[in-house]
């Protein structure tokens, strides 16, 4: 999620494609050049951090097994009416996700957060949530043929340009959707009270 709302907003700030490139801009940018750093931070030998860098190897993903374990466990806790556990993420999600955040500063963040906080209660952006999978209100089943789309207030907006990380993120969104399902016959939802897939969300 971090990494789509990211490039939603900062579209001309695109992070590369390549795992070659992604791991080069984020040694030099994020760690000052240091692959030692850099390796000491993602729990890898130096050599690796070269290795994806001249593209001899690339960050392991989630493999299949691990993801079909994933699967069953909130396929179970469903059946049990608890939320589902967020993906694994591996190495090359944070390689993604580290890739798009050094795309922009902390200076440039804040300037366009300001902006966004500016424009009252509708920024221009809106944020899409799937309930076709695995949407939880308060722990209960809550899916439905049909997505949320909520408009999102500059406030919102702006704490999601200045959002790091992906729980950030979830508790903009989970704002977003209190306050949408507020407006309807309930109330007194809160930001933790909704779970949903991560993987059937964009911002736009």
């Amino acid at each position: 999620m971090f990494g789509r709302v990211r490039e939603a907003l900062f579209p001309s700030r695109k992070a590369p494609v390549h795992t070659t490139t992604q791991a080069a801009q984020v040694r030099d940018k994020m760690f000052g050049g240091s692959t030692r750093a850099m390796a000491v931070a993602y729990g890898v030998s130096q050599r690796t951090v070269e290795r994806w860098i001249k593209g001899t190897r690339t960050p392991p993903e989630l493999s299949r097994a691990a993801e079909r374990r994933w699967e069953k466990e909130n396929a179970a806790r469903a059946r049990q009416g608890r939320p589902p556990l967020p993906r694994p993420t591996t190495s090359a999600d944070r390689l993604a996700n580290d890739a798009v955040r050094v795309q922009t500063t902390d200076r440039g963040r804040g300037r366009k957060a300001r902006q966004l906080a500016q424009l009252g209660a509708f920024s221009g952006h809106t944020a899409r949530v799937g309930r076709a999978t695995t949407f939880n209100i308060r722990g209960s089943d809550a899916v439905r043929s049909r997505d949320v789309h909520v408009t999102l207030t500059g406030e919102q907006a702006a704490a999601l340009a200045l959002a790091d990380n992906e729980d950030e993120v979830r508790v903009v969104i989970g704002q977003a959707l209190a306050d949408y399902f507020n407006g309807g016959p309930y109330g007194g939802f809160v930001a933790q009270d909704f779970e949903w897939d991560e993987g059937d969300f964009d911002v736009r």
